[in-house]
Formats: structure tokens, sequence, C-alpha cells
């Protein structure tokens, strides 16, 4: 009897036990696109910062030829410091957009993976 009931407990443990990993796949997959959106969201205004700090630039460079060109030295050296530090905003932007795309490479990667796997261990 004993050894009946054993059986018994191991075969309804072994049954359910691809429910539950199938449960644990599915939260996987869920996280990584909450991942993925996040890192597209994050991405988007990375590229809107470097849009802006373009800009910036630009109108810092007009500014500094146009005080040169009326003889204000102490505007053009102001100017020029927005300029250095407009250039070191850029440069963080592109380091943060650059490490956005990997992450979201890998995040989609991770979809890919989960889905693959959750849809294997279906059959």
């Amino acid at each position: 009897m004993r050894r009946l009931l054993a059986v018994f407990a191991v075969l309804a443990l072994a049954a359910s036990a691809p429910r539950g990993l199938s449960a644990q796949d599915s939260g996987a997959v869920n996280k990584d696109r909450k991942e993925v959106r996040r890192d597209r969201r994050e991405l988007r205004g990375d590229r809107k910062d470097i849009r802006h700090d373009t800009k910036d630039i630009r109108q810092d460079r007009r500014d500094v030829r146009q005080d040169l060109k009326h003889g204000d030295s102490t505007d053009a050296r102001r100017d020029a410091r927005d300029l250095r530090q407009d250039r070191r905003d850029r440069r963080q932007d592109v380091r943060d957009a650059r490490r956005d795309r990997r992450d979201l490479r890998q995040d989609r990667k991770d979809v890919r993976q989960d889905k693959q796997e959750k849809d294997s261990t279906k059959n």
C-alpha cells in the first residue's frame, strides 16, 4: 500500500511539473518583454537628448563665431565653455545610447530563447 501511494505521488508530481515550468517560462518571457520596452524607451530618450545637444552645439558655435567677429572675447569664452559642456553631454548620451542598444539586443535575444524553450517544452 505504501509503495502504491509513493508511486502515485511521484506520478502526480511528474504530471504537474511541466505546467509549473511553463508558468515560470511565461513569467521569464513577460519579464524580458518588459525589459525590451524599457530599453526602447530609454533609447528614444537618448536619441532625443543627442538631437537636443547637437542643436545646442550648433547654436554655441554660431555664438562663438559671432562674439569673435564683434570682438567680444568674454562672451566668446563663456560660449566656448558652453560648447565644451554640450559636447561632453552629447558624448555621454551617445555612450548611453550605445549601451541601451546593446541591452536591447540582449533582451530581444533572451525573449527569443525563452520563447523557443517554451515551445520546446510544449512538444
